[in-house]
């Protein structure tokens, strides 16, 4: 029974990691998500999504254009590698994305972003963008950088945000939904062109995931005294210290760039410094996470969404819109 699972869980990584090998320029890290990899049936119109990470993306799209100009909308193609690395960086958020790329009898799309741009936005939560993706279980392919060893750090600090937004007491899936929150917390997308129950359709098809990547932390948080285990039917719950001491044990997790917000101006022998920064209650925590992360995907989200508009081109952005936008519109009205 095992050795089925495994061989059935390798060829499919076989399959995912076909198009590295038979399509596009080498990789530096790849992984595969989307809806498509939660159902064993996916529909014929679903896509595979990748991130590819590349340590030059100059280059690597001038590889790909000569192997793949169609991948490309005719008019950046004619511009070259400088106009789409150009877009990505100035109007975008770093990644280039080629949607509904034909391969074989599969529909792909994949976005590509430079190397040192990714590890950053995990680190940091800078854009919040890729970070936020990788938060989420994905299929990692090609990891040359160890990616998967500095995202510990990032499922850290999404872990300690969601319980300063969650109430006191909360089921195990209450967790995983609001660490899948995150990233969609002011995405404009999700007004009127994403599915209403995106979120509930991730954990839930990704339930076993999320718990291999999530439960040795909450260990560690049952054995600091922030968390203590409950039962609440067949769900593991979970009880929260909400005091004064946990919640900035809690926050000093965070990026910076969220606690900087608490402290204001902070100095050091006259020299700016960062220092850990104190906040008076968990609902101020709670609103601090809130408001840095609602900004940060609002305009992440709609940079990113200039950027694919003038990458694909009228009629292929048409497309995609039309295709999101009639998931939402279904999700809505079922």
């Amino acid at each position: 029974m095992q050795a089925a699972a495994a061989a059935a869980a390798a060829a499919r990584e076989a399959e995912l990691a076909g198009p590295l090998r038979d399509l596009l320029p080498p990789v530096d890290f790849c992984c595969a998500y989307g809806s498509t990899l939660l159902h064993a049936r996916p529909d014929g119109s679903s896509m595979v999504d990748y991130i590819l990470g590349v340590a030059d993306p100059l280059q690597w799209h001038a590889e790909n254009l000569e192997r793949n100009p169609a991948h490309y909308s005719s008019w950046i193609a004619r511009l070259g590698a400088g106009a789409i690395t150009g877009l990505a960086d100035r109007i975008g958020v770093g990644v280039y994305f080629n949607p509904f790329v034909e391969w074989r009898d599969k529909r792909i799309k994949y976005g590509v972003v430079r190397m040192k741009d990714l590890a950053l936005d995990v680190l940091t939560w800078d854009r919040f963008y890729l970070s936020g993706r990788l938060q989420k279980p994905v299929h990692v392919l090609v990891d040359n950088w160890d990616i998967r060893k500095v995202n510990t750090i990032n499922l850290e600090m999404a872990t300690s945000a969601s319980l300063l937004l969650l109430p006191a007491e909360f089921t195990e899936y209450d967790l995983y939904a609001q660490i899948c929150s995150l990233s969609y917390m002011g995405d404009l997308r999700m007004v009127f062109a994403e599915d209403k129950d995106k979120v509930k359709k991730i954990v839930e098809g990704s339930f076993q995931s999320f718990q291999s990547m999530y439960r040795p932390l909450v260990q560690e948080y049952i054995s600091e005294g922030i968390l203590k285990t409950s039962s609440h039917g067949q769900q593991k719950a979970f009880q929260q210290d909400c005091g004064p001491s946990a919640t900035n044990e809690l926050f000093s997790v965070l990026p910076w760039t969220i606690q900087r917000q608490a402290q204001g101006k902070y100095t050091l022998s006259g020299k700016e410094m960062p220092t850990r920064a104190v906040v008076s209650s968990k609902d101020v925590a709670a609103s601090f996470v809130r408001r840095a992360l609602r900004r940060r995907v609002m305009v992440s989200s709609a940079r990113q969404a200039v950027s694919g508009l003038l990458a694909s081109g009228g009629a292929v952005a048409a497309q995609y819109l039309g295709k999101k936008m009639a998931k939402a519109w279904k999700s809505r009205t079922v």
